[in-house]
């Protein structure tokens, strides 16, 4: 069978002219006996030794406080399922190009060949101080609640599942300036969630910590209520009181977000909801209802996908390359749920700032805060400074940093320089 133009395409991308998308380089000189002296025996067993009076003198003398562990287990890829470890690699690293590109950070990825949580964890565990962060990456659900969970307790380095949080913390934004437009309270919002995976748990989870009251959740057999007995404890957390059907979930709804898969809900679905809904269709690649069929149904609705050819694209690449550069220049402990508000947070307000002038020649278009406009744009070079800065700042002020006299101010210059 052959292939298509795009499929040849990307399969000539990823094998020339060297095979993969990253590569490790030196950053220090290799050109004399000197520097061979110096980067290997007898000049290296100094930094050694300095570490092991004081482990935190590894962030002085290696590369631990700028790398990244991109983790995963193959078994929730994409929208490509439990494709295998091994057969996950692409996606690590590119992941690792992600990083790269949008924070500075260095990564290497690690393909662990198991379903087995506790050698997962274990193996983690192992090898967690070598680095200064760890992204847990495409874990299936309900098991990566428990990798995670338990990864963070191992570990005193920030740890994320961003299948979990990236998502969470993109859509958050995304609805905080919905109630700017609208000059609504969050509270005021019946929020319905179409999915019960990792993403849609702790999308939900943001969003009642932002302060929404009324979500109705959707699995595969309907909304999650308290009259069923097949949930588990996750999904238990957002049973709604007494039976409920799809159609009375989304009568009068405010919001849908979508993180299932496509014809989930339909255009009857979103038919029902309140006067200017906000309608995200996040599957990926093809989303629940394609934009063009929300438009037709709901011509008054803010509409935002996954993808990058419609407005309002909910792109982890937003989230996770700034979250992980602030959680770890101020060496912090975790990721908490301040830091990843404090991240939502700071999208929100650079969305309403004024847009720079590259972003228009980029994009061929004129952008402005609005209904087509609630989520900056990945190409916005601000965000390094204002997201990375905001998160370190989280995690100072909620105790879990292990720097001494942050100053933000001093911080946002060397973020700056970065991404000069």
């Amino acid at each position: 069978m052959g292939f298509t133009e795009l499929e040849q395409k990307a399969l000539d991308y990823h094998e020339f002219p060297k095979a993969g998308k990253i590569s490790v380089e030196a950053i220090k000189g290799m050109e004399t006996q000197a520097d061979l002296a110096m980067a290997y025996t007898p000049g290296v067993a100094v930094p050694c030794l300095e570490i092991e009076k004081e482990k935190a003198n590894a962030y002085r003398y290696t590369a631990k406080g700028n790398l990244v562990a991109v983790i995963t287990n193959g078994t929730a890829v994409l929208g490509l399922g439990d494709i295998g470890a091994l057969a996950s690699k692409p996606v690590m690293e590119g992941k690792g190009v992600l990083f790269k590109k949008f924070s500075d950070l260095d990564s290497f990825d690690i393909e662990v060949d198991t379903k087995d949580v506790d050698k997962f964890v274990e193996t983690c565990a192992l090898i967690g101080e070598t680095f200064g962060g760890i992204n847990l990456e495409d874990i299936k659900a309900p098991e990566c609640f428990e990798i995670e969970r338990r990864v963070i307790e191992a570990l005193d380095i920030p740890v994320m599942h961003d299948d979990q949080h990236g998502t969470a913390v993109i859509s958050t934004a995304g609805i905080i300036n919905v109630c700017h437009i609208k000059n609504i309270e969050i509270s005021s919002l019946k929020i319905v969630v179409v999915g019960a995976g990792a993403a849609a748990i702790s999308c939900a989870r943001l969003y009642k910590e932002l302060g929404a009251k009324d979500i109705y959740m959707i699995d595969s057999k309907g909304v999650i209520h308290d009259e069923r007995n097949d949930l588990n404890e996750y999904k238990q957390e957002f049973a709604v009181k007494g039976a409920c059907t799809q159609s009375e979930a989304f009568k009068d709804a405010n919001v849908v977000v979508g993180l299932s898969r496509p014809g989930t809900f339909s255009v009857e679905d979103i038919k029902l909801m309140a006067a200017n809904p906000t309608i995200m269709t996040l599957a990926n690649p093809t989303p629940e209802i394609f934009p063009d069929d929300v438009r037709a149904a709901r011509p008054d609705a803010i509409i935002a996908t996954g993808r990058s050819d419609f407005a309002n694209q909910v792109n982890n690449v937003l989230g996770f390359p700034f979250i992980f550069r602030g959680a770890m220049d101020v060496r912090s402990k975790a990721i908490n749920t301040e830091m990843k508000l404090a991240a939502a947070n700071a999208l929100a307000e650079l969305t309403r700032q004024e847009v720079p002038a590259y972003l228009n020649e980029i994009y061929k278009t004129t952008i402005e805060f609005g209904p087509e406009y609630i989520i900056p744009k990945p190409f916005d070079k601000r965000l390094i400074v204002e997201i990375s800065s905001a998160v370190a700042q989280a995690a100072v002020d909620s105790g879990v940093a292990q720097v001494e006299n942050f100053d933000i101010n001093e911080y946002k210059k060397e973020l700056a320089a970065r991404r000069d």
